[in-house]
């Protein structure tokens, strides 16, 4: 195992990872940049370097100065926690070259499947259900004849990232140039390629995961799925396991799946296969996010399983003590805690935190960077912090959820708090039936009230 390690990350995922490094009695380094000098993550670490001035692309996201930062103070890993990095192949490329150990999959492994065209294929070739759709990246005039062919409604994608980037659906034939040249401008902007495919669009639909451990030695490990389909703008807000939209025979065939999949692209580490679940049932493969996932702690509030431990093990050559189904219990529900102002379109909303409380009791987790009197920079992503809940079922998860929400604090800046009971206390999230379009239909009337 490692003796020192280098987080490169901020907020509360970092804070997570030092947690576990000095769990396992290994030394953490962290980076900073100036706006978070002052952070949490850089006082729990055992040692914090600056790496640059606030914006991302000038420390977070400058490769020289994190390498820079782990060989001077001697790390022989990094970890990269999600965001930033954390999927980048050139990043992974520059730690093989300095010998410090990326903790997540192989440069060459994260390169392909980070081309949502070139994972089709694999997926496809192993046997893993794809969405009908291009077989590569398409200009405008070959996006319109495949739709013609699939039929309204339509999905453009972004083939070089996602996060909800480049990405437009189309209802008619009228709309598709339009939405093509915004949507290839958008990836473009976001991830330096314009490239573009086309799926036929799933509606209703269900986004549920499936989240693999894999080891050096073939061994894949699945923990069941995270039922994600409460989200705003392709950004999840609400994450659960088990879903209450899959069957034991479903869950089974998503599992086989992904880790038919993991073994055929020769994965390793923790990573997450994403799937839509259609209303008949079928489901097919979205893409594969080659990393830790901020819903992580749902996976181990029903197996039990230290994820970011597992991934240090399975990066120091260790193999997985199990593998196959991991078993679970229970039921646990994930709610993200952004610095957005709902009624005004999840606007971010950074500043001073002048109050919190965080929630406490059984069955209840709260990853977060925040404390009273720090203050939130509007350089990075919102997310204050995820709070987790377990409990028996899931009725029992819900009441355990909302009681957590009423008990937590946050004040002098907006946040989804109040959202996220709306949605809890909604018949639509009760009753499990929701789909992704739940937001886009409720939202609304959920803002309205939860801003009264």
């Amino acid at each position: 195992m490692f003796s020192r390690v280098l987080v490169a990350n901020r907020g509360e995922i970092a804070v997570r990872v030092i947690r576990a490094l000095h769990e396992l009695e290994i030394e953490a380094v962290a980076i900073y940049s100036t706006a978070d000098k002052e952070s949490m993550h850089v006082r729990l670490a055992d040692r914090a370097v600056a790496v640059g001035p606030a914006p991302a692309s000038q420390s977070y996201l400058n490769i020289p100065s994190v390498i820079a930062a782990a060989t001077t103070t001697g790390c022989e890993a990094i970890h990269p926690g999600y965001g930033f990095l954390a999927e980048n192949p050139a990043f992974v490329a520059a730690c093989e070259d300095n010998e410090l150990v990326f903790v997540g999959p192989p440069a060459e492994v994260m390169a392909r499947m980070g081309d949502k065209v070139q994972a089709k294929a694999e997926m496809k070739r192993a046997d893993v259900p794809i969405v009908p759709g291009s077989d590569e990246a398409v200009a405008c005039a070959e996006a319109r004849s495949i739709a013609g062919e699939l039929g309204y409604p339509v999905l453009l994608k972004a083939a070089a990232g996602g996060g909800g980037k480049g990405m437009r659906v189309v209802d008619a034939e009228d709309e598709l140039e339009g939405a093509f040249q915004t949507a290839a401008g958008e990836a473009e902007a976001a991830f330096g390629d314009g490239s573009l495919y086309v799926e036929k669009l799933v509606r209703p639909a269900r986004h549920v995961e499936i989240q693999v451990l894999a080891d050096a030695q073939d061994g894949v490990l699945t923990l069941g799925e995270r039922e994600c389909s409460i989200q705003r703008r392709h950004q999840k807000l609400i994450e659960e396991s088990p879903s209450p939209g899959v069957s034991p025979e479903m869950r089974e065939a998503m599992e086989a799946a992904a880790e038919r999949a993991a073994k055929a692209i020769g994965y390793r580490n923790a990573g997450t296969f994403e799937f839509l679940l259609g209303p008949d049932q079928s489901f097919y493969f979205i893409e594969l996010n080659a990393r830790l996932q901020v819903e992580h702690p749902v996976s181990e509030l029903v197996t039990g399983i230290d994820l970011v431990r597992e991934q240090l093990q399975i990066a120091a050559g260790e193999p997985l003590t199990t593998t196959g189904r991991a078993p679970r219990r229970g039921h646990a529900i994930e709610i993200r805690i952004n610095a957005e102002d709902p009624a005004r379109d999840f606007a971010p909303a950074p500043g001073q935190i002048t109050g919190f409380r965080a929630p406490l009791g059984p069955g209840v987790r709260l990853d977060t960077f925040v404390e009273a009197g720090c203050t939130v920079p509007p350089f990075y992503d919102s997310l204050l912090g995820k709070l987790a809940v377990w409990d028996e079922d899931r009725p029992a998860a819900i009441s355990r959820s909302l009681r957590a929400l009423g008990e937590l604090s946050v004040t002098g800046i907006p946040t989804t708090r109040e959202l996220a009971i709306q949605i809890l206390r909604s018949e639509q999230f009760t009753s499990g039936r929701y789909s992704t379009s739940f937001l886009e239909e409720s939202g609304e009337r959920l803002v309205a009230v939860a801003t009264e």
